[in-house]
């Protein structure tokens, strides 16, 4: 059987990009599997004036033509077009670190999913700024980990540290799995549409230590929590996914930070598994995400 493909493109919008997407697919015998696509007609993705963009994701059988031969054929179509795109394969598990500081439980739901063939990751190494008996509770395998202390003056060093990791590595993607150190401007960038972070929804009304016990404090009625792409701008990157949950006046800080982490898990591995399957495409400050 054919490894099935995901092609995902955006450019500006025009009438027939469907039409001459598929043509092109059933021209070379491809069978489309399922299909998406989503017109901004927002014209605010882009600051060229009003520029509406067109965004899709097509699954495909490629039914014994090559995928090299296929992105070949359409780095021509496209090129004409003015397309950002990209033609992958489907099963392949995509290279994975994943970054965590003291708080584990992130980590640990990720590696679950992972174990248990539910997340399609290739987990090819965990970075923490503390030891590895600090950092992490369970048995990591043969995951190669790596300690990378931060310190104010040895910032820069670390961070160079980790884009030779990344490079090494063949990373495509970088997990903040409650990683609890801010990112450069510099490291932001070169790693923009490829490193995710969670945090929970109370930014930035509960900035700082303990933001559980501070909801708790001011009597909130909803926690939540938000997986988003890492940019210059702290904890504001467009964001993949999110979701929250009700409480009551019965519940304690110490109920919160377990609802909270909860919440915490199950964002992050939706997050991961929506950009491993090629769903998230990046439309200026904002996400196209197509659901599967």
């Amino acid at each position: 059987m054919s490894d099935t493909l995901i092609l995902t493109l955006d450019c500006a919008d025009q009438p027939g990009i469907t039409a001459k997407v598929t043509a092109f697919l059933y021209e070379r015998g491809c069978n489309i599997l399922d299909a998406q696509q989503f017109n901004d007609c927002s014209g605010q993705a882009h600051n060229e004036g009003r520029v509406d963009r067109f965004f899709m994701r097509v699954a495909f059988d490629p039914t014994g033509t090559s995928a090299d031969s296929l992105r070949s054929g359409f780095r021509k179509f496209a090129s004409g077009m003015g397309m950002d795109w990209k033609i992958v394969s489907q099963n392949r598990p995509r290279r994975v670190i994943l970054m965590v500081s003291k708080v584990d439980h992130c980590l640990v739901d990720l590696l679950y999913r992972w174990r248990t063939g539910e997340l399609a990751i290739d987990p090819v190494a965990i970075v923490s700024n503390h030891p590895r008996d600090v950092a992490i509770a369970i048995d990591i395998g043969a995951i190669p980990f790596h300690h990378v202390p931060v310190t104010r003056e040895t910032k820069p060093e670390a961070e160079a540290k980790l884009r030779v990791i990344a490079d090494e590595a063949g990373a495509e993607l970088i997990v903040l799995a409650r990683y609890m150190q801010i990112f450069s401007d510099e490291q932001s960038a070169h790693f923009a549409g490829r490193c995710i972070n969670i945090h929970h929804s109370f930014l930035p009304g509960f900035k700082g230590a303990k933001p559980y016990t501070q909801a708790h404090d001011r009597g909130v009625k909803i926690i939540g929590a938000t997986a988003h792409f890492v940019t210059a701008d702290l904890d504001e990157g467009p964001i993949i996914h999110q979701d929250v949950e009700r409480i009551t006046h019965a519940d304690t800080p110490k109920v919160l930070v377990r609802k909270g982490r909860d919440i915490e898990r199950r964002v992050l591995a939706e997050a991961v598994r929506l950009f491993v399957e090629e769903r998230v495409l990046l439309n200026g400050n904002r996400t196209v995400v197509f659901k599967g």
